[in-house]
Formats: C-alpha cells, structure tokens, sequence
C-alpha cells in the first residue's frame, strides 16, 4: 500500500526560513491578527492529520471503487463524506477566504501548502474543496454584494460546493465557438441551455448544493470569445430564506470512464432552460472566469508536486527494504538494498531535487500573489502572473517525470496496483492536461507574458536574480549565474523571432526558464541554511541535494539553449500529407 507523511519539515523550512513569511505577516495589518509561526504550524499540523489518516491510507481505495452514477445521482467513495465533513468543520474549505463572508483569511502561501498535502493524500479528493475555492475567488471579484453575501458563506463554511463549465464536446480551448445560451427572463435570471464535458465535480452528494459557474453566450453577443458571459447556475434554487429548494434545471448525462482521478465526479451535465444569474458585466465572462482558472492553474502546480512527493517518499521506503544484488564495497555474499546501486540513487535525486525546489517555487509564486493583494504591490502582480503557466505547466511535468521515475525504482512492483505507483502515474497524468493543456501554458508564457512587454518583466526579474546572487555569493552562485546570463540571451534571441517560431518555440522556452529558476531556488534554500537553527545532517543533505540539481539537473537548460537556437523551420515546411 501507498503510504505517506506530510512533509512538514520542509514545508515550515520554506515558509519561515527560506522566505521568511511569519515576518512579512507581521508586518501586514490584515494578517499580523490572524496569522504567525505557531499558528501557522498548528494549522499544518492539523490539515497533515486529515491527510495522512483520513484520506491517503484510503485513496486506492477510492480509486477502485470511484464515483458512480445510477438513477441521476452521482455517489461518492464512502470516506469522502467524513473525511469532507472534517475539513469543513475545521474551516479548511475556506481557509484563504475573506473574513467579511466567513473565510479564515490566510495567507495564499499557507492555503498552497494545504493544497499539495490534500493533492498528495488523493488527488481526486481534492478537487471538490479545489474547485469550491476557485468559484469562491470568482464570486469574490466578479460578483455584486447581494450575490457574495448569499453564496460565500454557504462555499466557505463546506456546506456547498461549487464548478466552473466551459468546455464543450465541439468547443476546449476555443471557447469562442461555444453553443449554451442564455436567455434574458422577465424576473432578472436567465435561462441557460447546452451541454458542457468533462465538469469537475459537476454532480455528487457531497454537499447540500452545487454552484456551477456556467460559460454561456447572449442573444446579442458578437462573435468569438468576446461574445462570452459567466453566469452562477445552482443545482439547486434557493427559497426565501437563501436555502437550498427547487431543484434546477441541471442534470447529469453521464460521468466519464478516465485514466486516473476515479474518485472525481467528471460530468457531462446538461443545461435544459436552467435559471442562472449573470455575474459582472454582459459580454466579459471570459475575463471573470479567468479569475478562477488561474488559481486552478497554481492547484495544478501543487497536484504535481504533491504527487511525486508522495511517489518519492514510497519509492524511498522501497529503495531502503528491497534488497537486489550487490554493490561496490558491501558483503559480496549478501545482497543489498537497491538504494546502494548508483542508477537508483540517480533517479531518488532527480526526483529529490526537483520536489525541494518546486515546494520553494511554489511558495515563492503564492507569496507574490499575498504581496500583491496585501500591498496592492504591481510588480509582484505582474512576476506572480508571469509565472503562473510555469507552475502550471513545468511543475505538473516533473511531476509526472517524478512518477515515473518512483514507478521505475519499484521495478515489476511499480506496475502492480496494491503498491499504488501505477496510481499515482495516472492520476497526476491530467494535471498537464486540464485546466489549459501545458502546450498552452507555454504558448500564454512565451506570447501573452514574455513577448508582449519584450521581455520586460522577466528580464528585470533575472537581472535582480543577477544582481543578488552576485553580492550574497553561496556554493550555488558561480553556476546559477552562468545560467541566467545565458537565459537572458536566450530570451533576447526568442524575442527577435516572429509570432510562428516564438510558438514553435514556447513549450522549450518555458522549461528552460523553469530549470535555471528552481537553481535560484537552491540558491534560496542554501542561503537560508543555519547551522544554530538546523541540524548537521539537515545542512548536509540540502547542500548534497543542491549539488546535485546545479551540476546534474539544470544543464538541461543548456540543451534547451541549444535548441532554441537550432533551425527548427522543418515543422513548418512539411505539408499537412508529410506529416
């Protein structure tokens, strides 16, 4: 069985010493009530707890039996309940929600680290409070007072959940081309019809209600994406007193048969005249719902992680217990743990070294947004939204690299179900596809955040990298700086290219970018390194680990480089029938 343990070490490591967020929350008059060390570490402790007994010793579990639709009613793993119950009751779904309508109010870099427990313990679990928190987001900025002061509490508190519906069987990523509609009623609502695929948690009884929030098309709206509105569809409509009543016109087809995540309730749900009510202006749901796809994205990001941490700390255990072979220097006449054999460890560290840096990444991109929303700060607005596809999509990568890797030190046992690798592989495989395929976040990176400022905000930020990496020297300095300077070129020489090649380009981009910014992130934990507040051998197997990722992991932006200065005019020349 698949097993796992929080890493709170690491992650207070990252919250108080890397970053040292307990004294930019002191610092803030929103926050310096809420939230400090010790109850920072009380709310990880707690939200460990739910996650290592409640839900990860239960998650193959969960994935055998999955959610199942009979009679219209979709049902769920049966410790789903309780372990939900749990979390609502202990205020963790709405636990970076704002105070004014019930939420706890912390901090986005404390909520992230929750995010890649849950996302460890069961992935699939941890889309119904996922998706409930990014509708909450979307309410939040989008919504009128009427509107948030009736639903948020009732999402915050767990007592209802909520969706996003956009894609359409004809219509993923090109949302423009969508069919719902939304007709105009006497009494203000509207009424919506369509079909929309692949809804996260578009139906369950896990709560009392489901507030789906629906992508649908006016009667006069101009055409492609600019035609688009959000509107808030409830499974159920609520009575006088803002209780759930009448059940709306909203029903679930079918659920979908997929690869991994069995314990989410995927939905084809269908819209037959459903009441709805516009939120923010005509013609802007786009924009709205964005809002909540980019802190879909950063959950992305934490499913990656959270998924090859659990895989590393399996196929650690394993490393250590099997034994095969023999290896240099031991009893030739016994055989010994494959954790002695050098391939082994080359896999252990990779996967090591990629998770430390990705726990460092993502706090980093979760302290730009609480900096941004906290100090009204542009410029960490901008560098968290220049790096939201690179959480996206370079974290969810590796981390599907980091399963496969895990998977492989278990040899025959990684491909049989009761270890639970298999699981892990398959269930972290759709983090690179929803929520915008990875070949999009590299096309948003490269063409929307890179290209559009010519480099403005990414340069800057490699030139600060630059500047102090050079002044506060460490063992990872020398070779982080010959990376930077060398990505600096790389993103000039991109940035003189046309529209077509950028896009040829984008994917390979945003990996080299993501590579020499996890050797910042060595940098960052080197330098945090005290030998009065960490023990020997904590410094030893950071400095190890950090060795190893400078020297062994990020020259494979140097192969990128050299990529993204070959000739690649060859995709663009073969005619469709050479393909």
């Amino acid at each position: 069985m698949s097993l796992y343990q929080a890493p709170l070490n690491d992650i207070q490591f990252n919250l108080f010493d890397v970053w040292q967020l307990d004294q930019y929350w002191q610092q803030q008059p929103q926050l310096q009530d809420l939230i400090e060390a010790d109850t920072a570490k009380a709310i990880l402790e707690e939200a460990a707890k739910i996650c290592e007994q409640q839900l990860a010793p239960f998650s193959q579990a969960a994935d055998q039996r999955g959610a199942q639709l009979a009679d219209g009613k979709v049902t769920l793993p049966e410790h789903y309940y309780s372990a939900y119950q749990s979390l609502s009751e202990g205020g963790w779904t709405g636990l970076s929600g704002d105070p004014e309508y019930g939420g706890m109010g912390m901090p986005k870099a404390l909520s992230m680290m929750v995010d890649e427990m849950l996302c460890s313990a069961d992935i699939a679990f941890s889309l119904y409070p996922g998706l409930t928190a990014g509708a909450c987001v979307a309410l939040l900025q989008h919504a009128d007072d009427a509107t948030k002061a009736l639903y948020l509490p009732k999402l915050y508190s767990g007592e209802w959940s909520g969706t996003m519906c956009l894609t359409e069987a004809h219509a993923g990523s090109d949302l423009g081309i969508m069919r719902t509609t939304a007709k105009p009623a006497a009494d203000g609502s509207y009424q919506i019809s369509g079909s929309k695929i692949f809804i996260t948690a578009g139906e369950h009884d896990l709560t009392r209600n489901i507030i789906h929030l629906v992508l649908a098309k006016l009667p006069d709206a101009p055409a492609g994406s600019k035609g688009i509105s959000l509107f808030l569809v409830p499974k159920f409509l609520l009575n006088a007193n803002g209780e759930p009543a009448e059940r709306n016109n909203v029903s679930v087809g079918s659920i979908e048969h997929k690869m991994g995540i069995n314990g989410s309730a995927t939905c084809v749900l269908n819209f037959d005249g459903a009441t709805g009510y516009l939120i923010g202006e005509p013609h802007r749901g786009l924009a709205c719902m964005f809002t909540m796809m980019n802190y879909e994205r950063l959950s992305m990001g934490s499913q990656g992680l959270g998924a090859a941490e659990r895989a590393y700390q399996n196929a650690l255990a394993y490393a250590k217990d099997r034994l095969q072979g023999r290896t240099v220097g031991r009893d030739p006449n016994k055989a010994d743990p494959i954790l002695g054999h050098p391939d082994v460890r080359r896999m252990l560290l990779n996967i090591k070294t990629l998770n430390e840096a990705g726990r460092t990444f993502a706090t980093w991109v979760a302290s730009l947004l609480d900096k941004a929303k906290y100090d009204n700060c542009k410029l960490s607005a901008d560098r968290a939204n220049l790096l939201t596809p690179i959480t996206k999509a370079f974290m969810t990568d590796r981390g599907l690299d980091a399963c496969v890797n895990a998977q492989q030190v278990f040899g025959g046992h990684g491909y049989i179900k009761e270890w639970g690798m298999e699981q892990l592989v398959r269930d972290v495989r759709i983090a690179q596809i929803y929520e915008g395929t990875n070949g999009i976040q590299a096309l948003d990176f490269a063409l929307r955040k890179v290209a559009a400022d010519q480099g403005g905000v990414l340069q800057q930020l490699l030139t600060e990298i630059h500047t102090e990496v050079s002044t506060k020297p460490n063992a990872a300095s020398e070779l982080l700086l010959t990376a930077a300077v060398q990505l600096q070129d790389c993103v000039a020489a991109q940035l003189a290219k046309d529209t077509t090649q950028q896009a040829l380009d984008a994917c390979d981009l945003l990996d080299a970018v993501g590579y020499v910014l996890y050797g910042y992130m060595w940098y960052k934990n080197l330098a945090a390194l005290d030998s009065e507040k960490h023990s020997a051998d904590v410094i030893a197997a950071k400095q190890g680990a950090a060795h190893w990722y400078l020297r062994r992991v990020m020259p494979k932006a140097q192969a990128l480089f050299a990529q993204l200065g070959a000739d690649g005019s060859a995709a663009l020349q073969l005619t469709d029938e050479q393909f």
